[in-house]
């Protein structure tokens, strides 16, 4: 996730797009253990900013970045341009690294990172969809726009039952039932197709003294929204091991995440990676052949520092988890 800052041409005029900030910058960076001729893998390539600071200290590297959003692509792609044939950008999500790999023809790489949640650049965007500030905005929230099914799909056509769960699970939202049967009455007399019009069932869905804190009301209900409709959770789940096994010796996984259950997966998957013995305790000896592919860097998340979440609010929330590959 990057904070959106003003780029400005050589004319000094205001240049639209992503923006170049990214979270705990210096942090992923150093995390990684940069070899100038190593190979790295951007797995959430946004505008480019994390990877901008990688290509500045590879000579003979290279650097893959992947993502599955075409205004990403178009920004990263302008962003990166003066490192020529050091980077190669690749429009997929980063769940099919193995396969972007293979056919780049790439064995193992020396490091991958991901920075993950939501750029400021969707945030900011109405038509993206992605945000509860916009009266008229459509819901959208698709990462990748060549997928058919939007959030206006899902609130209009799941039961209460799964809606109420997914707002629970995903949002972590008390009032999850009671939003979930507002939403299923309201759309008995028409769709609901705009942002205004989730935000005023969510509101009324509130009591007015538990909206007082803790931010937007609709805040919950839109991230499990996204979440559910781009898979987020169970992309990530199933991503960990296969990124894990893409790594050389040595190489480094870095995972920036922006909310609790993000941050669970990836300290769990971690933690197995390092100690996948499933024997009983009390055993001697492990007989159940599971090996260590690796150690967890960091046993505690690094966080932003003070001073960065002050410059960007978005901030806030991030945490860094890194693991590190052993030999076969």
């Amino acid at each position: 996730m990057t904070v959106e800052n003003v780029r400005r041409g050589p004319d000094g005029a205001e240049e639209p797009g992503f923006g170049h900030k990214p979270v705990l910058l210096k942090e992923t960076i150093g995390s990684l253990n940069i070899r100038p001729d190593g190979i790295y893998v951007d797995g959430t390539l946004g505008g480019g900013g994390h990877a901008y600071e990688v290509l500045r200290q590879l000579d003979e590297g290279r650097l893959i970045g992947i993502d599955q959003d075409a205004d990403a692509i178009k920004a990263a792609t302008k962003r990166l341009e003066e490192f020529g044939s050091r980077v190669t950008i690749v429009r997929s999500n980063y769940e099919s690294i193995a396969g972007v790999l293979d056919r780049l023809g790439i064995g193992k790489v020396d490091g991958i990172y991901l920075d993950l949640g939501v750029s400021s650049y969707q945030l900011d965007t109405a038509q993206r969809g992605f945000t509860y500030r916009e009266e008229d905005a459509p819901l959208d929230m698709r990462m990748d726009q060549r997928g058919e099914r939007t959030a206006a799909d899902l609130l209009n056509t799941y039961g209460e039952e799964e809606l109420s769960r997914i707002l629970w699970e995903y949002g972590e939202e008390r009032f999850s039932r009671r939003i979930a049967a507002n939403i299923v009455k309201a759309r008995q007399k028409k769709p609901i197709e705009t942002a205004g019009e989730l935000v005023r069932i969510i509101r009324a869905s509130i009591p007015m003294k538990m909206q007082a804190s803790g931010g937007h009301p609709a805040k919950r209900t839109f991230q499990a929204l996204r979440i559910e409709l781009n898979q987020e959770l169970a992309v990530l789940e199933r991503s960990i091991d296969v990124m894990i096994g893409c790594l050389k010796p040595k190489g480094r996984l870095s995972i920036i995440t922006f909310h609790s259950l993000e941050d669970r997966i990836v300290k769990n998957r971690f933690r197995e990676n390092e100690n996948p013995c499933q024997c009983p305790p009390g055993f001697p000896v492990c007989v159940c052949g599971k090996v260590s592919r690796g150690r967890v860097v960091t046993r505690k998340p690094v966080l932003p520092s003070p001073e960065e979440t002050e410059e960007n609010k978005r901030a806030k929330s991030a945490k860094l988890r890194v693991f590190e590959r052993i030999g076969e």
